[in-house]
């Protein structure tokens, strides 16, 4: 995930139409009510009856609009833990240089941060992490007139490479010794890919495979090599907020343990993998 747009954040919500990205999104019953309050177990949550969630759209399969709806497998399983809270989720639409620094939590506008976002001892320093729900790999994508597979390839070629800014593809593209083209989100990179801006691209996996779904990105492009820089996703929340990162804990660890995980799994980025530790 990335970016460095500047965005402000914006709070999701149906009645603001000049916010086409996303609506609000529930799970379990709310109280109601403005303002800070309790969940249940004695939870802290920044607005009554609400578990507010700050990630970066889009981002498929993870989180993304569909029918005026933000979807995707980061909230499917945060809805889990919105349920087991007894309030709704909520989703802020925030620059994903955020995410770093945690600014978002520690002003108190978000609960938790979900975006496909890495589990880094640099972002340890400003926010505490849930256990790892997702093990990832980069991937690249290439067109077909390039005729390259690899990194080792598109270096060899000279040829463009595009990345998501601030993400791991973009880190390990550089540690590579690319200079890549940085996008500020994965839309986008698709867009730098299509339109000839780049000629391959590295970026997560699983949001690879939700671009090859549409046939005329099966036909545009090709999948390359992965490459496993040993990444795993996490959910992140202020420093010291040890209630909640207990409750995500205890929601990600059920579902691992009733097939609930698995059926979300297939639900949102496919098959599962032979084996998964």
């Amino acid at each position: 995930m990335s970016t460095t747009d500047g965005r402000t954040s914006t709070r999701v919500r149906a009645a603001l139409a000049a916010v086409p990205a996303a609506l609000l999104l529930t799970a379990g019953c709310s109280s109601g009510g403005e303002g800070p309050g309790e969940a249940a177990g004695g939870v802290p949550v920044v607005e009554k009856g609400k578990l507010t969630t700050c990630t970066h759209l889009p981002y498929p399969p993870f989180q993304f609009e569909r029918g005026g709806k933000v979807v995707g497998f980061d909230v499917a399983l945060v809805d889990l833990v919105a349920k087991d809270l007894g309030v709704e989720q909520e989703i802020l639409d925030t620059p994903f240089e955020n995410f770093k620094t945690g600014a978002f939590l520690n002003s108190g506008e978000c609960d938790l941060a979900a975006a496909g976002m890495t589990i880094t001892d640099e972002r340890k320093k400003n926010v505490d992490f849930s256990v790892p729900y997702f093990d990832a790999t980069q991937a690249v994508l290439a067109s077909r007139r390039s005729g390259v597979r690899t990194l080792a390839e598109v270096k060899a070629r000279k040829l463009r490479l595009g990345a998501q800014a601030e993400t791991t593809g973009e880190s390990h593209a550089k540690s590579q010794g690319f200079d890549p083209v940085a996008f500020e989100s994965s839309d986008a990179v698709l867009n730098g890919l299509r339109t000839g801006q780049v000629d391959a691209v590295v970026i997560d996996y699983p949001v690879v495979q939700g671009w090859l779904k549409d046939k005329a990105n099966a036909a545009a492009f090709v999948l390359g090599e992965n490459v496993d820089t040993g990444e795993r996703y996490g959910f992140s929340v202020k420093k010291g907020n040890d209630r909640l990162r207990a409750a995500i804990d205890k929601a990600i660890t059920d579902a691992k343990a009733d097939g609930t995980y698995d059926k979300l799994y297939e639900e949102w980025i496919g098959p599962l993998p032979e084996a998964r530790p």
